[in-house]
């Protein structure tokens, strides 16, 4: 059996120093896929299944603590001859691409780890939203991994041009990429990030074409792709997040369409970059950039050099990130302080009217 270069993967000796810290008969992995209780990694000897060992899922406080996707792992085996493997260990993440988990919990889910660049997929028919765009943006930016746009169906699209323009006002730093997956070598543009050794995530809502741009890559149909539905919204067809090898070298990691990319942590400053910067002209350090005398901010949306619904959009990250750093007791304080101080200022407004009657 031919062995697999784990360097190709992505593997450093970052990674083998760490792993040397460890119990010597523990062998190195990346896990590829990620189900419910089971994981499918990749070895020397091949890719296998394995499962978390006992005293992982006991230490284990959150669904942050379990391997993910991308991560590298310490195993007790690199075939399965004699049954699954077993998860020891997992090696200290260089990166992760992470989001709250959907519903009303304060807790993160992280998509793919120790990932190089971060394709930020979006199409240019029906799906193309700028503000959703600009949310992409902030966590990718904190993954610590380079984001890269990649906006897809430039087939469907009219005024190819003109959208370029709208993600280049807010896409500050960021490669864009124009892609096809039906046009002859469509998808070309995006090979040049792809090299050995390198990780690449592919993410974004459904049907954009996140499958049918790695099918492409590496070279046959790997993923089952589906047409968008009737209404141009997209169908989903990646169930769970998979890491694949392309032939050419480097791994990509597909994941299923996000219908909420609610935010546990990001990076405002990066992303949001020109508000922060015209904000620093304005005449208060704490101006919330609504009514107050000499607000920069105001003075660029008023002179069109700034577009109202970004710093709209802005404040809204700014609002959620801030609710995502308190714990669930402060939320409860928080709500608390608000219904009583609402109820003080009443009391406080039916004193005030029943003196002056008096005085009257």
């Amino acid at each position: 059996m031919d062995k697999i270069n784990l360097y190709n993967l992505g593997l450093n000796e970052r990674y083998i120093q760490e792993a040397e810290m460890y119990e010597k008969y523990l062998y190195i992995a990346r896990v590829s896929t990620q189900y419910k209780d089971m994981y499918k990694i990749i070895t020397e000897n091949g890719e296998i299944l394995a499962k978390i060992s006992g005293k992982l899922g006991y230490s284990s406080n959150s669904t942050i603590d379990y391997p993910v996707v991308g991560d590298w792992v310490l195993v007790d085996r690199t075939t399965d001859m004699s049954g699954n493997a077993i998860i020891h260990r997992i090696l200290s993440r260089k990166s992760y691409f992470e989001r709250k988990v959907s519903g009303t919990r304060l807790e993160g889910q992280i998509v793919a780890a120790n990932i190089d660049i971060v394709f930020i997929c979006m199409s240019l028919n029906n799906d193309f939203n700028i503000r959703r765009l600009e949310r992409y943006i902030s966590i990718a930016w904190d993954s610590m991994a380079t984001p890269v746009v990649v906006l897809t169906k430039s087939d469907l699209c009219n005024d190819v041009e003109s959208k370029i323009l709208q993600v280049e006002s807010i896409a500050i730093g960021i490669d864009i990429v124009v892609t096809s997956s039906v046009l002859e070598g469509g998808y070309l543009a995006i090979k040049k990030y792809i090299t050995n050794g390198k990780t690449i995530a592919f993410i974004g809502s459904s049907g954009v074409g996140k499958s049918t741009l790695i099918n492409k890559l590496i070279g046959k149909e790997f993923l089952k792709t589906n047409n968008v539905r009737n209404d141009d919204k997209g169908r989903h067809t990646t169930t769970h997040r998979e890491l694949i090898l392309v032939p050419d070298g480097g791994v990509v990691i597909d994941t299923p369409g996000m219908r909420e990319l609610g935010i546990i942590s990001a990076d405002l400053d990066k992303s949001f970059s020109d508000i922060e910067e015209i904000a620093k002209r304005c005449k208060f350090s704490d101006c919330q950039h609504e009514n107050e005398p000499k607000c920069a901010v105001k003075e660029a949306i008023e002179e069109g050099r700034l577009d109202i619904e970004r710093l709209e959009n802005y404040k809204k990250l700014q609002r959620e990130l801030r609710y995502s750093e308190l714990n669930s007791k402060e939320l409860e304080r928080e709500k608390i302080n608000k219904m009583f101080g609402s109820m003080r200022a009443m009391k406080e407004a039916r004193k005030f009217i029943k003196g002056k009657n008096k005085r009257r």
